[in-house]
């Protein structure tokens, strides 16, 4: 049995760039290489791309800028390779793939694992009786894509069968490295604490540079944003592993950075429930262990709970959206006048046409930080963006807001200019619906050079113990005034995920002595107040004691999430940064001479934190 893994995380998404897999592959030792695909959204994307030509419906990156010019220094040096790009179609991938490496003359075994995709059973799952876990709303009439969120152990008997390459549909994205480490190190199925610490080594990669310095708060600490350095894990057998990346390349991996990716799409950190593991990262601990290396430890693991997370998605009307720039003097105002106009204009023509009225329209004059609304602060911007979005049940009703666009050019206000794409062409709107089934009812297998090889379903649950409650935060040390008001930003740094029409931020204090003043002011009524413009539902808030921070969930927080949501940033990308601004209260000995926060000056004055 070996005693190292080192696994890379080549792709956090489908259009991902091809230079992290080479980068890995030719410079970074690896043994496994890493490459996640999927999101929730992508799935959608690729039934409708199957239903129109049956070869389609998977991620042709992965063939042809991967594995085409990669082969054979992949088959060279022995790398084992594990994705999810056969995303609704793994067969295709499958059979593309053999295709790429009979021309190049390589031989690699290559496993497909099969068993998530639910979308010919809709019947049996409404007959079941699932219901939305977050709405508890009733199965849609019509669904585009069905997908359980598989768990690691078929990946590893893949791989234990003598796989090369490992091509599935929808897993847990963690899983991509959970199943290597359970093959390399023999880990079984109640090793619940190396689960849980594979898990995480997963969950730190598969987002590729956001792990080494990418989209990081203190951005100008971070070098070489041309040339980015793409993660790796070297894993133990005891679930240790360090975070590192390859030599000479740009990024930083520091606690703080590989912190941001800890905290991203989690919600309550003592209980992120895994097909194979329930994990407790409240207690992970992140150590500085040489120039861009991290140890990380502390994941702890209980019984996992016996069922799958489904997700559906269902086609719900069409959207469209279209953007044009507007310069001069009161660029705000006209902007805001001219979508008013535009928007009048085409309701009395759907008046006329009997198509009735938009299902959801939204306004965002962006340059006038219309997404913060009452926290904006520009006033008087002479150059804006005009994006004006809109919903609706018909298509030919999109069509015609379509034509009446540009006559704005001639008939409305004096400098507009930049329309961007031509007209725009309406899109599905494909909402999301999660539900949860029994892992006895998604059998999964795995093929591999003909053969079909049954995975059990794991373990029955059942009879699992419940999860311990968690530990009450140590009292806060009481902090002394006078006060001083400054920027969330001076004492924390953040990181915003999106789960759905759910989002989460990861505030993390940047010493520990500035926990207790971030717990005392970003609560969540403050929260709510402060991002209370976007948000329809509540926030809650989970102490996060071995990063010193806290994870707030924002419910209904993006407007339906993803496609289906009519906002410049449906994913709430830029949510944290929003948070950053909040006025927060702390001692004014922490400015004074000799203070952790001495000399310290809004960045918007010219200086960043110290």
């Amino acid at each position: 049995m070996r005693e190292l893994l080192r696994i890379g995380g080549g792709a956090g998404f489908w259009g991902d760039s091809p230079e992290g897999p080479a980068q890995l592959v030719r410079s970074g030792g690896i043994d496994v290489l890493l490459l996640d695909y999927l999101a929730e959204i992508t799935l959608s994307i690729m039934a409708r791309m199957k239903a129109r030509r049956p070869e389609a419906g998977y991620a042709t990156d992965f063939v042809d800028l991967v594995m085409a010019p990669l082969a054979r220094e992949i088959a060279a040096r022995g790398i084992k390779v594990v994705t999810n790009a056969g995303g609704v179609n793994p067969e295709a991938c499958r059979d593309a793939l053999q295709r790429v490496l009979d021309e190049a003359g390589v031989s690699l075994k290559i496993a497909l694992v099969r068993g998530d995709d639910l979308s010919g059973e809709t019947e049996r799952l409404r007959a079941l009786g699932v219901r939305e876990m977050f709405t508890g709303a009733a199965l849609p009439e019509r669904l585009a894509s069905v997908n359980a969120y598989l768990g690691a152990f078929p990946i590893a008997r893949a791989l234990a069968a003598g796989a090369d390459v490992v091509i599935t549909g929808r897993c847990v994205d963690s899983a991509l490295a959970l199943g290597p480490l359970i093959e390399a190190f023999g880990w079984g199925e109640r090793d619940y604490d190396r689960l849980a610490a594979g898990s995480l080594a997963g969950h730190l990669i598969e987002c590729s540079t956001q792990a080494t310095g990418g989209i990081f708060t203190d951005w100008r600490t971070v070098e070489g944003w041309d040339r980015m350095g793409y993660p790796i894990a070297e894993c133990r057998a005891d679930g240790g592993f360090e975070l590192t990346k390859p030599a000479g390349t740009g990024g930083l991996v520091a606690p703080a950075t590989v912190a941001e990716q800890l905290v991203y799409e989690i919600g309550d950190p003592a209980a992120y429930l895994l097909p194979d593991v329930a994990c407790d990262f409240s207690a992970v601990r992140l150590e500085q262990a040489g120039p861009d290396r991290v140890r990380v430890s502390g994941a702890r693991g209980r019984p996992p709970t016996g069922r799958y997370k489904v997700s559906a998605t269902w086609p719900d009307g069409y959207r469209a959206a279209v953007t044009m720039m507007i310069g001069g003097r009161e660029a705000a105002a006209k902007a805001r006048r001219v979508a008013e106009a535009i928007l009048a204009r085409v309701r009395r023509q759907f008046a006329e046409a009997g198509f009735g009225d938009f299902a959801e329209t939204l306004v965002e004059v962006l340059g006038a930080e219309s997404t913060y609304g009452p926290n904006a602060r520009v006033r008087a911007p002479r150059e804006v963006v005009l994006k004006l979005a809109v919903r609706h049940p018909r298509k030919e009703a999109l069509q015609l807001f379509a034509r009446e666009i540009y006559p704005a050019a001639s008939a409305m206000a004096q400098g507009l200019t930049g329309f961007a794409g031509g007209r725009p062409e309406p899109q599905p709107v494909i909402r999301l619906f999660s539900f949860l089934i029994d892992r006895a009812e998604v059998p999964a297998e795995v093929l591999l050079e003909g053969r079909t090889i049954a995975v059990e379903a794991g373990l029955d649950a059942a009879g699992a113990p419940p999860a311990e409650p968690a530990a009450s935060p140590a009292p806060a040390p009481s902090l002394q005034g006078p006060w001083r008001s400054l920027p969330l930003i001076a004492i924390a740094h953040g990181r915003s995920g999106d789960k759905g029409d759910l989002a989460n931020i990861g505030v993390i204090a940047r010493r520990p002595e500035f926990l207790p003043a971030v717990r005392r002011s970003v609560t969540p009524e403050v929260v709510a107040a402060w991002l209370g413009h976007l948000l329809q539902g509540p926030v809650e808030r989970f102490d996060w004691p071995g990063i010193d921070g806290v994870n707030l969930v924002l419910h209904r927080a993006l407007g339906g999430g993803g496609v289906a949501s009519l906002r410049h940033d449906p994913q709430g990308k830029a949510l944290a940064q929003m948070l950053l601004d909040l006025p927060v209260e702390v001692p004014a000995a922490w400015l004074e001479a000799g203070g952790p926060l001495a000399g310290w000056r809004d960045e918007e004055a010219g200086e960043g934190p110290a």
